[in-house]
């Protein structure tokens, strides 16, 4: 049985990623911040679902997490993320540094935290992945300023990940980003585009036929390859 864990997996994309996972057979670890947020999500996914409390940003507690665990992981997916600061206060000519800080260690510091802290059950699959979601908005071929601190964070997880996938394949666990399209969470909105059920199943798929051919990539959730 394939086992999966998701960060983020209360909420959004997160969610509906352990439902697919789920509907396909498979042992699913999902992350959440609070005790109730354990509680409801186990509650509404059901069967076959553990929850892990932890904030990605608090290194002790994944590392807390990770200890508390002995089985293989097969698939790790670095899902938990955050928009940034209000849009006004995230420009190239107004910035909330600080806010911009926090933006960064959510969505580029925590994803490679959490991927050093599971590695050794990483290592016990017989197929390590790794998919962290990063966004169409990181693409260098846009010129665009709006979520500046957004945009920067992405951009370097993607290096990031970018990295970790040479430095990895050596041991056979491949590494790729995932670009999740405009979708109607949260942080979407609802005009978005795309529904989290649709993304979410398309992007499992990804992840179940992940092999070393496409690490180091930039994967759509159709599939489909796109430039960094």
């Amino acid at each position: 049985m394939t086992t999966i864990l998701i960060t983020g997996a209360n909420r959004g994309i997160g969610f509906d990623l352990a439902r697919a996972a789920l509907n396909k057979g498979w042992q699913v670890y999902g992350s959440v911040r609070t005790e109730a947020q354990a509680e409801q999500t186990a509650a509404e996914l059901g069967s076959g679902f553990t929850p892990l409390v932890f904030d990605v940003t608090d290194r002790t507690a994944v590392s807390a997490a990770a200890a508390s665990l002995d089985a293989p992981i097969d698939i790790l997916i670095n899902n938990a993320g955050t928009i940034g600061p209000p849009d006004a206060d995230q420009t190239t000519l107004n910035m909330d540094f600080g806010g911009f800080a926090r933006t960064l260690e959510i969505n580029t510091l925590a994803p490679l935290a959490v991927a050093q802290a599971f590695l050794p059950h990483l290592r016990k699959s017989e197929n390590g992945r790794i998919l962290t979601v990063s966004s169409q908005m990181a693409w260098m071929g846009y010129a665009k300023s709006d979520r500046i601190a957004y945009r920067a964070s992405k951009a370097a997880v993607n290096k990031v990940m970018q990295g970790l996938a040479t430095d990895l394949a050596p041991e056979g666990i491949s590494v790729c980003l995932i670009d999740p399209g405009w979708v109607r969470t949260d942080m979407g909105g609802p005009g978005a585009t795309l529904s989290p059920d649709e993304v979410a199943k398309g992007i499992v798929a990804v992840a179940d036929g992940l092999t070393l051919a496409r690490t180091g990539r930039f994967i759509e959730w159709t599939g489909r390859e796109r430039e960094f």
